[in-house]
């Protein structure tokens, strides 16, 4: 937690007040980055009037249950102590679902929030690069319509800021922070995703997303389309664009993340020796934006436009190459002796290795040799032992999952954030430290670590005290795979 220097305290928090005394409603908030939005919200803003929750039904668990589990999750561990478990009181969940038309939500706490709502936080989005055409556009589109719909006939509305993505416009390699016209008319795909089905939508899924590699890219490139039309039209609006969203670097829990998107998954994946080779050109790198590094660019932005009155334009993108540059081999290398050296993974399947190749045809060589034989060797010796063989299928999710990543590993875009850099030139010295807004005075090294050790606790579940024995475990493994390779 980042310490503020004493003679700095004479500095007001001017990001904080900007929500003091406001009601508040967020999309997504269960989801990676609206967990860190809410904590930061509800620790600083200790004057918040009153936050509304969208939260669907899932897995029997009705939403009020589903928000006491989630906040007593380790990451609003910080603010329980800080502020006392009444902070949560705060929070109003609502009952709604964003594939829904109307999200789902009953008249009367559509009356509600529009009778009292002056800020919205729209981040709610399907974040799978698979998911079917038609199930991305009616969550990621046209529940952004929705939302807008909703805003449309708030009483108070000061803001509504809807989260995009800096990987939304792909066919521009330097990204401005202006609007661009979407792919295709959103509410004509919103209506032929209404009307049609599921099995016809994926026979012409191609066609519609021509030169878009994933429905992700597609649908959110259409959502933005959706709030520019209202910006136009008048309405209040911001549109945030973080790049790749990885795990937490200062606050509130370093290292912190709930899933496995990500360096997040290339990091356990090679851990626990079952990535032993990847089609990317090493020298390039992606653009990241640790999760509270967002959520702070993201409040700065809302003060701006609510408070400080300074919009030359109402696009932030939430990007951090301009100061750091981090290839996919220094991401690979550090991992790999991390998980070697430091901070193995329990189980691994083999010795944590394998290496990146820039031709396609030698790695998918590799991926026979090196990925499926050993799954199926294996397999079989797990299910001649009576068990339930699993690493075919965790390969067939890792080739998935590499069709996405070679298209944004394999291509380069530069992002241009002047506006971001006026907000850093316009905090003080202490919104400087507690929202801090950049990349400067990281150590990957030491980033990664926290992360490996988090994924370790809280995905994978591996406890500390297990660590000297997948040490041993590790060592066995690195005898057998000398041997094997002499």
């Amino acid at each position: 937690m980042p310490e503020v220097p004493e003679y700095l305290m004479k500095f007001p928090d001017r990001v904080s007040e900007n929500l003091n005394h406001k009601t508040i409603f967020v999309t997504g908030g269960t989801g990676f980055l609206g967990k860190i939005l809410i904590e930061k919200i509800l620790r600083k803003s200790t004057k918040l009037e009153r936050m509304f929750l969208l939260v669907r039904s899932k897995k029997g668990k009705e939403p009020k249950q589903r928000l006491d589990e989630m906040f007593a999750a380790p990451i609003f561990e910080i603010l329980r102590n800080k502020c006392g478990p009444e902070v949560f009181d705060k929070v109003t969940a609502i009952n709604g679902d964003m594939s829904e038309k109307g999200m789902g939500m009953s008249e009367e706490d559509r009356k509600l929030v529009r009778g009292c709502v002056q800020v919205v936080f729209h981040s709610a989005a399907t974040i799978r690069f698979d998911e079917p055409l038609r199930k991305a556009v009616l969550l990621n589109t046209r529940g952004t319509r929705e939302v807008l719909e909703l805003a449309k006939g708030m009483e108070k509305l000061e803001l509504f800021l809807h989260v995009s993505t800096a990987y939304c416009h792909l066919q521009e390699k330097v990204l401005e922070e202006k609007s661009y016209p979407p792919a295709d008319n959103p509410h004509k795909v919103i209506k032929f995703c209404e009307l049609l089905d599921e099995e016809i939508i994926d026979s012409v899924s191609k066609k519609i997303l021509k030169d878009f590699p994933n429905s992700y890219a597609f649908t959110k490139n259409l959502s933005e389309g959706l709030v520019v039309e209202q910006m136009n039209n008048g309405m209040p609006c911001l549109i945030a664009r973080p790049s790749v969203v990885i795990p937490v670097w200062l606050e509130p829990l370093p290292g912190w993340t709930d899933n496995i998107n990500g360096p997040t998954g290339l990091l356990i994946g090679a851990g626990k020796g079952v990535i032993r080779t990847m089609y990317c050109d090493n020298t390039g790198y992606a653009d990241y934006a640790p999760v509270d590094l967002a959520v702070n660019a993201i409040l700065l932005a809302a003060w701006n436009y609510m408070s400080v009155k300074y919009v030359e334009s109402n696009i932030f993108n939430l990007t951090t190459s301009a100061d750091m540059k981090v290839t996919w081999q220094d991401v690979v290398d550090t991992g790999k002796d991390i998980s070697l050296n430091e901070i193995p993974l329990n189980n691994v399947v083999w010795y944590p290795g394998g290496s990146m190749k820039r031709s396609k045809l030698l790695h998918q060589i590799c991926v026979i040799f090196l990925h499926l034989i050993p799954a199926l060797i294996l397999d079989g010796i797990i299910y001649l032992s009576g068990n339930k063989p699993v690493l075919l299928r965790i390969q067939d999710r890792i080739t998935k999952g590499f069709e996405v990543f070679e298209y944004y590993a394999n291509n380069q875009w530069e992002f241009k954030n002047d506006n971001i850099k006026e907000l850093r030139r316009i905090m003080n010295q202490r919104e400087a430290i507690e929202y801090k807004i950049d990349g400067m005075g990281m150590d990957i090294r030491n980033y990664f670590r926290d992360c490996i050790l988090a994924a370790r606790l809280y995905i994978l579940k591996e406890m500390p005290e297990t660590i000297p024995a997948a040490r041993r475990h590790l060592r066995m493994y690195v005898q057998l795979h000398f041997i094997t390779y002499f």
